[in-house]
């Protein structure tokens, strides 16, 4: 299918969605599993294709790794094959050899790595030619960078001889990322010390036990979700998402409170979590410096609404599956919208064009191979028809997604 249309919400919007499971948990939880030697109970682990890629990499014997276009795949899977002294071939798809890996390499070799790069300094494909402990105990480290690098390294960590202390640098991005695999390190036995205010993360040379470990759903799909209640034209829809905690490892629980000026309330349930209408505010300003994935959702939802969006903490956006802002820049051009730089590599704004829905052409939205612009731009269908190309690329992380969609709007092939 390269294309599908969306259209016609159902009235009243009432559903139940049994959200997709958490890659993000899931992929942290196969890690650790394998440094105790496959011997956890994992449960829920997600479907999506970064996830399966995850699970068949680690049972493969084959000499080359082709995480495809998983980023945390890659990062993670260098890191897991250095230090279980594995020779492989790190490689992915042209845009995953496009984005940078320079910052794990450098700290792996320093810690007795044998890494080549196969092509361009810096980037995939790589050779692992296997790995020799060198007393190396401590590194410094960027924090503005991926947080999927300190991840990767942190849950090597009990590994190593004499484990490992990080020093991160500068300011800390995605932060409740690494929170969250500290944690999911605790839960298996690991033992972590954090000192935030000197920004110095610090790991035992302790092993993981074996533990059972249940995955929650995934709070980036439910932000989609978040913005379709936010644009029901319907002011006593509701929606369900099951299986979210009011107390969650993933960060991308934010949109709870980022939505709610959008108009969203969230009302926690033995089951998940349920969805009313509320009244919206005429302008929010977000930091997403913590929770990057979820901009390119709430930059439509604000453009679609009318809503002055500001956005800083964005910069991480350019070297996703595609760069994010310009994609964002392009498509919401589509919906009468600009995403507007106004201070250079920093801050931007959302700023809907005066041009009235209704004289609008139905938009047709190139996703770029991006699940995220896909199932960002989806819920415009709420308000009006949306045409999405290349609908296939939700499997990345959400594989259910448009027949989930299908429970409130009109899902058809274009």
């Amino acid at each position: 299918m390269t294309a599908v249309r969306l259209s016609q919400p159902h009235r009243p919007v009432r559903a139940t969605i049994p959200l997709a499971s958490s890659k993000s948990e899931s992929n942290r939880a196969l890690i650790i599993d394998a440094l105790t030697g496959f011997r956890c109970d994992l449960t829920n682990l997600a479907s999506a294709r970064d996830t399966q890629t995850m699970i068949r990499l680690l049972k493969s014997t084959d000499q080359t790794a082709d995480v495809l276009d998983a980023g945390t795949t890659m990062r993670f899977l260098t890191a897991y094959f250095t230090v279980t002294n594995q020779q492989k071939v790190m490689t992915g798809t042209a845009r995953m050899c496009e984005r940078p890996i320079g910052i794990l390499v450098d700290a792996l070799r320093s810690l007795g790595a044998d890494i080549t790069y196969l092509k361009n300094d810096g980037y995939p494909p790589l050779q692992l030619n296997g790995f020799t402990a060198n007393g190396t105990s401590e590194l410094r480290i960027r924090g503005d960078v991926s947080s999927q690098y300190i991840s990767a390294l942190l849950m090597i960590a009990p590994l190593l001889p004499d484990g490992l202390t990080i020093n991160l640098t500068g300011a800390v991005g995605s932060r409740p990322y690494i929170e969250m695999t500290i944690e999911q390190m605790r839960h298996f036995g690991a033992v972590v010390d954090t000192d935030w205010t000197a920004n110095q993360l610090h790991v035992q040379p302790t092993p993981y036990t074996p533990q059972s470990y249940a995955v929650e759903s995934d709070w980036s799909g439910a932000s989609y979700w978040y913005s379709v209640a936010a644009l029901a034209d319907d002011d006593t829809a509701e929606l369900e998402l099951l299986g979210l905690k009011a107390r969650s490892l993933q960060g991308d629980s934010a949109i709870v409170d980022i939505m709610r000026p959008l108009g969203v309330e969230s009302t926690f349930t033995e089951t998940g979590v349920r969805l009313t209408k509320r009244p919206a505010e005429p302008a929010l300003e977000w930091d997403f410096t913590d929770c990057p994935d979820l901009a390119q959702t709430v930059a439509v939802c604000a453009a679609m609404k009318g809503i002055r969006l500001t956005l800083t903490g964005i910069e991480s956006l350019k070297i996703k599956e595609t760069d994010r802002v310009a994609a964002l820049q392009a498509e919401l051009q589509k919906l009468g919208a600009e995403l507007v730089e106004v201070e250079t590599n920093h801050r931007y704004e959302v700023r809907r064009l005066m041009q009235p829905l209704e004289t609008l052409a139905v938009p047709e939205i190139d996703t770029y191979d991006d699940h995220r612009m896909a199932m960002a731009f989806a819920p415009v269908a709420m308000l009006h028809p949306v045409v999405i190309h290349e609908p296939g690329v939700v499997a990345k992380s959400y594989p259910s997604f448009w027949e989930d969609m299908a429970r409130v709007v009109t899902v058809e092939e274009a």
